[in-house]
């Protein structure tokens, strides 16, 4: 077996993780609801203005902080979003285990 077919055979299996399809359907759930699917947008456009400026600057906004903490806080109380954040948080944690582990197999020669 060659490395794209390993490759794809790993995407089909992402695919069929249940972290992928929990997050799919938790997705699909939000674009049914117009209203918080565009919270949810705004809250994630919000989340990354805060971290691209962290990392620019090397400096966190706290005011900027507590208004992404506090959108977040008022998007969990709504069950939908409650799921949809879990299962996003479940499948990057998946993609990270399987980046890192990729990751350390080439490090030897990315140093």
């Amino acid at each position: 077996m060659n490395v794209y077919d390993t490759a794809n055979q790993l995407a089909q299996e992402i695919r069929q993780s249940e972290e992928y399809v929990n997050f799919k359907m938790a997705r699909e759930a939000i674009k049914l609801n117009q209203n918080l699917d565009k919270q949810i947008k705004e809250f994630n456009m919000k989340r990354y203005e805060s971290q691209l400026e962290s990392m620019q600057t090397g400096k966190t906004d706290p005011e900027k902080m507590k208004h992404v903490q506090e959108l977040y806080a008022e998007l969990i109380e709504q069950p939908d979003a409650k799921r949809y954040f879990e299962a996003e948080t479940k499948f990057n944690i998946l993609i990270a285990d399987v980046n890192k582990m990729i990751g350390e197999a080439i490090k030897d020669v990315m140093e």
